[in-house]
């Protein structure tokens, strides 16, 4: 069992950073890959970047490729990731989620545990 809380969410102006974590209780975390993905409004959940247990190999969608840098520290149990340049589209709630196993994958069913949600506001 794996339970994750994200942090590092609020207001920010376009052009902006935030650095969103996700702390994940057990001694089996560097067991497990990692994502991140994001619901804005009246939209569905996608995929926004994810890493491999090893956090060798990154994954990253287009519209925030560049941008967001996903990494983790499997001594502190924990990922984090680093959005800059955000703009008022990246507004939403951003969940982290573990998988089971050493690759990651891009679609949300494939995720064993997911956390509550922050949310992130870019303001124009």
């Amino acid at each position: 069992q794996v339970q994750l809380v994200e942090s590092g969410g609020g207001l920010v102006q376009a052009g902006g950073s935030l650095r969103l974590s996700c702390a994940a209780s057990g001694r089996t975390f560097s067991t497990y890959a990692m994502g991140w993905f994001r619901q804005a409004p009246g939209e569905e959940r996608e995929f926004v970047a994810a890493i491999t247990w090893s956090g060798f190999t990154t994954s990253y969608a287009v519209s925030v490729k560049g941008r967001f840098t996903l990494s983790r520290d499997n001594a502190k149990n924990r990922a984090f990731l680093q959005m800059n340049s955000l703009k008022p589209e990246d507004t939403a709630v951003y969940y982290c989620a573990a998988k089971r196993g050493y690759s990651y994958s891009l679609l949300e069913s494939e995720y064993d545990y997911w956390g509550q949600g922050t949310q992130v506001t870019v303001s124009s």
